[in-house]
């Protein structure tokens, strides 16, 4: 199945690259050149994963990926020009899967999409997992969700991929270094902070007292691990 890739960027002739390159390696590519018209390309092709530049003219990376995430669980990797750790944050706050910061080589570029799409397709591959049942939460693994009190919680992709993962392996400590590398790639070139601000969204949902969790627990001096007692 040849896979849709939305494009959004302003600089046409970056654009223009990224989407002849992505042809090539076999994609099907598609441009948008600000957000107003991402936005109108993205509800009429659904595309199977957007690069989406943070700085657009009509409407900002920001806000086209707030309205993109409330519509849909497609990946969103983030391109931007700065460094910033804050910037970095921001996007991730706002569901991004990945962000690439400029300049960036192609090869990097492609690889990151293609980790995205091979963990997508193994996670939808694997053995159905029964729902696990915390009390007043219980965890849906096949569904993708999460319900507190019987009501679905609204987690970004990859919180869920983090809870998962946990769950998955009750009992195991896991470093943050290890995290990063299972649940956002072995290509992920993102901070370990990321680690921290998505058990952070975890807690607020899942624990009744987020300041004294008892699900995931900090394993001081290590990192996290899953305890279902």
């Amino acid at each position: 199945m040849t896979r849709t890739i939305l494009v959004v960027e302003d600089e046409s002739t970056l654009r223009e690259t990224l989407v002849d390159a992505l042809e090539i390696e076999g994609f099907r590519a598609l441009g948008a050149p600000d957000g107003r018209q991402a936005i109108l390309r993205f509800r009429a092709e659904k595309p199977d994963l957007i690069l989406l530049d943070l700085m657009l003219p009509e409407l900002s990376g920001v806000e086209v990926c707030r309205i993109i995430r409330a519509e849909s669980a497609a990946p969103i990797i983030m391109l931007t020009a700065k460094d910033g750790e804050v910037d970095k944050v921001v996007g991730l706050e706002l569901g991004a899967d990945d962000y690439v910061t400029k300049p960036f080589s192609l090869r990097e570029l492609t690889a990151r999409i293609r980790a995205i799409f091979r963990r997508a397709e193994q996670a939808s591959a694997g053995p159905a997992q029964p729902m696990i049942d915390l009390g007043h939460v219980r965890i849906d693994l096949a569904g993708h969700r999460l319900l507190r009190n019987g009501e679905p919680v609204a987690l970004k992709p990859k919180a869920f991929e983090l809870l998962a993962f946990l769950v998955r392996n009750p009992g195991q400590v896991f470093t943050r270094d290890q995290l990063l590398e299972r649940v956002w790639g072995y290509d992920y070139a993102g901070e370990t902070r990321t680690v921290d601000v998505h058990v952070h969204w975890l807690r607020a949902e899942l624990e009744e007292d987020p300041g004294s969790p008892r699900f995931i627990q900090t394993v001081r001096g290590t990192g996290y691990v899953f305890r279902r007692d």
